[in-house]
């Protein structure tokens, strides 16, 4: 079993338009998901995966974060160009979305929360056929996203 806060090396990230970016410094978090219905709705998607940590390891670059207050307790923040949603914070704490570090993160989730809102269809995805992106498809995309980001 996973510790429940290892410490994780220096991790860099950003939106995908590339306009904010992110440092959080090395240390020791927290990665987990949460399938609660109000992080269905801020991510648009099952669950968020998130990473803990205290705001003061968070040093963000290029443009400041928009917020937006989700409920009475918690602040969502997102990129004001590109819509990328970046955090959830509470307090003095920061849960970013594990999606928008470099890919070489070596993000490894260790709990579930919200667990009630869990949708069904999740369990079965180790079932489904699996295929890379369609070739096809991939040699007509031109991204506008921002070069990815490295550890």
């Amino acid at each position: 079993m996973m510790p429940q806060n290892p410490t994780f090396p220096t991790a860099r990230g950003g939106c995908q338009c590339g306009a904010i970016r992110f440092t959080v410094s090395e240390g020791p978090a927290k990665a987990g998901l949460c399938h609660c219905r109000m992080c269905q709705r801020a991510t648009g998607n099952a669950f968020a995966p998130l990473f803990e940590v205290p705001g003061a390891r968070v040093e963000w670059q290029g443009e400041t974060p928009r917020e937006w207050a989700s409920s009475n307790i918690s602040v969502r923040g997102f990129c004001p160009t590109c819509g990328t949603p970046l955090y959830l914070r509470t307090g003095d704490t920061i849960e970013i979305m594990a999606g928008c570090f470099a890919p070489d993160f070596p993000y490894q989730p260790c709990d579930q929360g919200g667990i009630e809102a869990k949708v069904g269809w999740l369990d079965q995805l180790s079932h489904l056929p699996a295929h890379d992106t369609y070739p096809d498809l991939i040699a007509q995309v031109v991204s506008n996203q921002a070069p990815e980001e490295r550890g």
